[in-house]
């Protein structure tokens, strides 16, 4: 894909008009030839099924962010697709409980989450995952309009709904 490091943009992100501070992320969406994607089912909660994703770096553009989540997480190497989308940014706002959470955990207060997704298209078809079970249990490929909204935090739903609509139009 042309021009991605144009995807490159600081370490937080404020949200326009406001002082709520949003984390940098970005997500992978592999697809197979025939037009399935996966989708990584969360240790916890367990039946929490999204894309891989994971925190922009401090100096890291949101490809790379993307690349180097999606080998931690599935074992995939940037070798073994090809880059054919990106859209974002998209933000969704963390409930108050999840925000504890992420607070004890970063020691930043972050009111969300603000994601750029890149769709890579698998050059084969037989490639699987391995899932090394600190993020991910289990995973699944399957057609976009398969993706189960409602195996989503109801926080992370609008935006699931906005990516597939954007990348796949269902």
């Amino acid at each position: 894909m042309k021009n991605a490091s144009m995807c490159a943009y600081t370490p937080d992100s404020f949200m326009p008009g406001t002082s709520e501070l949003y984390r940098p992320n970005a997500a992978i969406i592999y697809q197979r030839s025939d037009g399935r994607v996966l989708l990584c089912e969360r240790v916890k909660p367990a039946g929490a099924w999204q894309f891989p994703q994971g925190g922009i770096k401090k100096g890291e553009s949101a490809m790379d962010a993307a690349c180097r989540e999606g080998m931690e997480e599935t074992g995939f190497r940037p070798n073994e697709y090809e880059v054919i989308g990106a859209r974002g940014p998209y933000r969704y706002d963390y409930p108050p409980k999840e925000r504890e959470r992420v607070f004890r955990k970063r020691g930043i207060p972050y009111a969300g989450q603000e994601q750029h997704y890149f769709l890579c298209l698998m050059h084969s078809d037989t490639a699987e995952p391995w899932l090394d079970n600190k993020e991910f249990r289990d995973y699944k490929w399957v057609m976009p309009e398969e993706v189960d909204i409602s195996a989503l935090p109801d926080f992370k739903r609008a935006v699931y709904e906005q990516v597939l609509r954007d990348f796949f139009k269902v």
